[in-house]
C-alpha cells in the first residue's frame, strides 16, 4: 500500500512537472463601439450620414492560442494562432485578398526560441507591427488608419508563407528579418516579400525603423491605392506580365518619449506603389458624383505619411488622446499632388486591468484626392467626420 502510494507520488511529481514546462494560453480582444459617420456614399449616388455597431474599432476582437514548450538548454518551442471575428455579428474577421476567409488569418506561426533569440515559421505580421507602440496606434488603433497606417502598414503587414528571426535584446537593441515564400514554380521572385526592422528602447525613449516589399503574384491586387479626386472605383492593374515586380515598397521611422504623464511621439512613412500606374475605371465617380467610364487614370505610385500625438495620463484611469496624421500623394500622368490630413481627438477610461471605455471624434480635409473615409466608410465625397464611443475587454 505504501509502495502504491509512493508510486503516484512520483508519478503526480513528475505530471506536475511536465506540465510546468509546457504551458498553453488562451486570450482574445472584444471590442465593440457606436459608430456616426458623415458623407458616406450611398447606393444611389449621393452622400448621407451612417449610424452603425461596428466590431474593432480601436484593435480587431479576436481569440488566440499561445504556448511555450521547455525543451531544456535554455531552448524552447513557441506557437501562436489567432483568428478575427466581428462580434457585432458573430462572424469571421472580413477576408482579404491574401488570406479569403482562412480561420487563423491574423496570426499562425511555430517556431524555437532562446538566447539566439526567436525564429517563427508561418503567417506572421513584420516587424512595423512591434513598432506601432510607438504611434498612435497604441491608443487609436485602427481609428486612425484610413489616412495613414492602412497605406503605410506601420501596424504590420500579415505575410503567408514567411520565415523571421528576431535578435535578443541587444543593451536596448532588438533586430528583425522576415522573408516571404512566393511559391510559384519556375518565377521564384513572383509574391515574394521581404521585410526588415530594428528598434532602441531606453528608458521613456524609443525609436524604431522598419522596411517591407513586396512582389506581383500576376494575379493579386498589389494592395492599397490612393486615387484622385476625380477618379472612380479601380481594377486593381497588377497583371499576369508584372509578376515578380515590385508593388510596394515601405519605410517607417518612428519614435516616442514619455514625459512624466506625457507620451509624445512623430513617425514618417514613405511609400512606393511601382504597379499602381494605371487602372481602369468601373463605377460612378466618387469624387465629383459623376459617371465615368471607358477611362484611364492613374492611381497614387508614391507618398508620405506624416504623424504627431499625445497621450496624456490626466488620472490613471483616465487619457486624454489627439493626433494628427497628414499624406500627401503623387500620381503618374496628374500634375500637383493630393493632399489628405486627419484631426484626432479621443479620451480612454480603464474601469479595470482589462476593460476599457472610450470615445474618438476624427475630421479629415482631402484636397486633390479621393478621401478614403474614417473607420468602415468607403466612397466618401470631399471632408469627413465621424465619433465613435465602445467599449473593449481583453481577456
Amino acid at each position: 500500500m505504501k509502495k502504491s502510494l509512493l508510486a503516484l507520488a512520483v508519478l503526480g511529481a513528475f505530471a506536475g512537472a511536465a506540465q510546468a514546462q509546457s504551458t498553453v494560453s488562451i486570450y482574445g480582444i472584444i471590442d465593440t463601439g457606436v459608430v456616426y459617420q458623415s458623407k458616406v456614399a450611398t447606393t444611389a449616388g449621393d452622400t448621407g450620414s451612417k449610424f452603425s455597431l461596428n466590431s474593432g474599432v480601436i484593435q480587431g476582437s479576436r481569440i488566440g492560442f499561445k504556448g511555450v514548450e521547455n525543451l531544456g538548454g535554455g531552448l524552447n518551442a513557441v506557437f501562436n494562432l489567432e483568428t478575427g471575428f466581428s462580434n457585432d455579428t458573430g462572424g469571421l474577421q472580413g477576408s482579404d485578398a491574401v488570406s479569403g476567409s482562412n480561420l487563423f488569418r491574423r496570426k499562425s506561426v511555430v517556431g524555437l526560441s532562446g538566447d539566439f533569440g526567436t525564429v517563427l515559421l508561418g503567417r506572421q505580421t513584420d516587424f512595423a507591427d512591434t513598432l506601432s507602440v510607438y504611434t498612435s496606434v497604441n491608443e487609436f488603433g485602427g481609428w486612425t488608419g484610413n489616412v495613414g497606417h492602412n497605406l503605410d502598414r506601420v501596424e504590420g503587414t500579415r505575410t503567408n508563407n514567411s520565415i523571421s528571426y528576431t535578435t535578443t535584446n541587444l543593451s536596448g537593441i532588438t533586430g528583425n528579418l522576415l522573408y516571404g515564400f512566393g511559391e510559384q514554380a519556375g518565377k521564384t521572385s513572383a509574391g515574394q516579400s521581404f521585410g526588415a526592422g530594428l528598434k532602441y528602447d531606453n528608458g521613456p525613449l524609443g525609436l524604431g525603423l522598419s522596411y517591407y516589399q513586396s512582389k506581383a503574384n500576376g494575379s493579386s491586387p498589389s494592395d492599397v491605392s490612393l486615387i484622385p479626386a476625380t477618379a472612380t472605383t479601380v481594377t486593381p492593374n497588377t497583371l499576369a506580365a508584372n509578376q515578380g515586380s515590385t508593388a510596394y515598397k515601405g519605410w517607417n521611422l518612428v519614435a516616442s518619449y514619455q514625459f512624466g504623464p506625457a507620451r509624445v511621439y512623430g513617425n514618417w512613412s514613405r511609400v512606393k506603389q511601382d504597379l499602381n500606374t494605371q487602372a481602369n475605371l468601373t463605377a460612378s465617380s466618387v469624387g465629383s458624383l459623376s459617371i465615368v467610364t471607358n477611362r484611364t487614370l492613374a492611381r497614387s505610385n508614391k507618398a508620405d505619411v506624416y504623424e504627431i500625438g499625445t497621450a496624456y495620463s490626466l488620472t490613471p484611469a483616465l487619457k486624454l488622446l489627439g493626433a494628427v496624421q497628414h499624406t500627401r500623394a503623387q500620381f503618374d500622368g496628374v500634375s500637383g499632388k493630393g493632399k489628405l490630413t486627419a484631426y484626432n481627438l479621443g479620451t480612454d477610461y480603464s474601469l479595470s486591468k482589462r476593460t476599457d471605455l472610450y470615445a474618438f471624434a476624427t475630421y479629415i480635409r482631402a484636397t486633390d484626392i479621393v478621401n478614403t473615409g474614417i473607420s468602415d466608410s468607403t466612397g466618401v465625397a470631399g471632408n469627413q467626420a465621424a465619433v465613435a464611443v465602445g467599449i473593449r475587454h481583453k481577456f
